[in-house]
């Protein structure tokens, strides 16, 4: 799974998503990519599990780019501890993500394939999606 080498801080403030995103809002690499519609944060097992999804349906043919990164230290409490005593241990690794940004790009295959695909990573994550398609893109008529 996904997770970062090394932090500066290893806990971190929650923070809130607002806005659009400004960054990684636009197809860069391939030739279809899903995005998202609403803010939120992605844990590194719901990329992951999307990821597997995708190639698995794929069948290693085309090539997939994760567009999002799980930075972001979250921290819980056991269960059943009383209030206070300190912010609680490091629990999982999560991406913020902000509407409009790119998740995951796909390119090599037919765009009936990419967008079923993509339809089942989608359904791994938490936050609703729509399968986009890179502006300069004409299909094949073959």
């Amino acid at each position: 799974m996904l997770s970062p080498r090394k932090t500066k801080y290893r806990k971190a403030m929650k923070g809130r998503v607002k806005g659009l995103a400004q960054r990684g809002s636009t197809i860069a690499f391939g030739t279809y990519a899903i995005k998202t519609l609403e803010p939120g944060r992605l844990t590194s097992r719901q990329i992951e599990s999307a990821r597997i999804a995708v190639t698995r349906y794929m069948k290693r043919e085309g090539k997939v780019w994760i567009r999002v990164f799980p930075d972001k230290p979250i921290t819980k409490k056991p269960a059943e501890v009383r209030m206070g005593k300190g912010k609680g241990g490091f629990d999982h690794w999560v991406a913020p993500v902000k509407p409009g940004r790119i998740l995951f790009e796909i390119e090599g295959v037919d765009p009936d394939k990419a967008r079923e695909g993509l339809r089942l990573a989608a359904q791994k994550l938490p936050l609703l999606t729509r399968f986009v398609t890179r502006n300069d893109f004409v299909p094949n008529k073959k």
